[in-house]
C-alpha cells in the first residue's frame, strides 16, 4: 500500500487532512532504517513478521513460490512510499509474498507493536490501512478473474493498457519471470507476444512490450 491517500475513494479528503499525523505515527514507530542490496530479501514467504517496511524509493518484486519449485510473479512496483507488511500486520498470519530488493533501496523498518498502539490510540488513522486494503483488494481481484477467464494475449495487452492509466506494478525484463507473473511457460509467453506483435497492437521495446497502436488495442480489448 502506499503512505498518500489513495487519488479516489470516499474518505479521501480526511484522509488528507490526516496525513501529516500519519506520516508522524510511521516515524514515531520506526526502529530503524536498513539498506538492501539487489536480490536480498526484504520480506520471507512463511515467516513471522512484526514488523513492516516502508520503502521511499526503489524497485521491489513479488513472488510466491511452491514447494515443486514453482514460482508466480506478481510483478515489480517503483517504490514512491510504498509500505510492505499491513496485511500481516492486521492478520498475524505469515508473509504471503517474497518481497525481494531489485535495486539498492534504504527501507524504514517498523514496529508493528508501536504502531498498533498509535492506532489504538488513534484509530482514525486506521482509514489509511483500510481504505488502501480495499483499493489494493479490488485492484488484485480485477487482475486474478482476467487472467482466470481471457487468454495470455489478452491478458498482456490489457496489463499494458492498465499501465498507462496508472502505474503501480511494472513488468520484468526477464522472460521467465514475466511468463511466470502470467502463470505460463516462457515458450507460450514469446508466443502471445508474437501474436500480438503481428497485429500491430504491441511492438518489442529496450524495457519490454509496449503499446504499438493505441486504437488496435482498444479495440482488441473491446474497450
Amino acid at each position: 500500500m502506499q503512505q498518500q491517500p489513495y487519488p479516489l475513494g470516499r474518505f479521501h479528503t480526511t484522509l488528507q487532512q490526516l496525513e501529516p499525523r500519519f506520516a508522524a505515527a510511521l516515524d514515531a514507530s520506526t526502529l530503524f532504517l536498513r539498506r538492501y542490496l539487489p536480490g536480498e530479501s526484504i520480506m520471507q514467504q512463511g515467516e513471522l513478521s512484526e514488523q513492516l517496511y516502508l520503502v521511499k524509493r526503489g524497485r521491489v518484486s513479488l513472488n510466491s513460490t511452491v514447494h515443486s519449485g514453482r514460482s508466480f510473479q506478481l510483478g515489480d512496483i517503483e517504490c514512491h512510499d510504498q509500505i510492505f507488511g499491513e496485511m500481516e500486520f492486521f492478520s498475524t498470519t505469515p508473509v504471503q509474498w517474497n518481497v525481494v530488493a531489485e535495486t539498492e533501496l534504504d527501507a524504514h523498518v517498523i514496529c508493528a507493536h508501536k504502531l498498533a498502539k498509535r492506532l489504538l490510540a488513534e484509530p482514525e488513522l486506521a482509514l489509511f490501512f483500510a481504505t488502501a486494503l480495499a483499493c489494493d483488494y479490488l485492484d488484485t481481484l480485477e487482475i486474478t478473474t482476467s487472467r482466470l477467464l481471457h487468454p495470455i494475449c489478452y491478458n498482456i495487452a490489457l496489463e499494458l493498457w492498465r499501465e498507462r492509466q496508472r502505474t503501480p506494478m511494472l513488468g520484468s525484463r526477464k522472460r521467465a519471470r514475466e511468463a511466470a507473473r502470467f502463470g505460463t511457460t516462457e515458450r507460450v509467453y514469446r508466443r502471445a507476444l508474437k501474436e500480438l506483435v503481428e497485429q500491430g497492437i504491441i511492438y518489442e521495446g529496450d524495457s519490454g512490450p509496449a503499446i504499438a497502436d493505441l486504437t488496435r488495442l482498444r479495440a482488441y480489448l473491446d474497450l
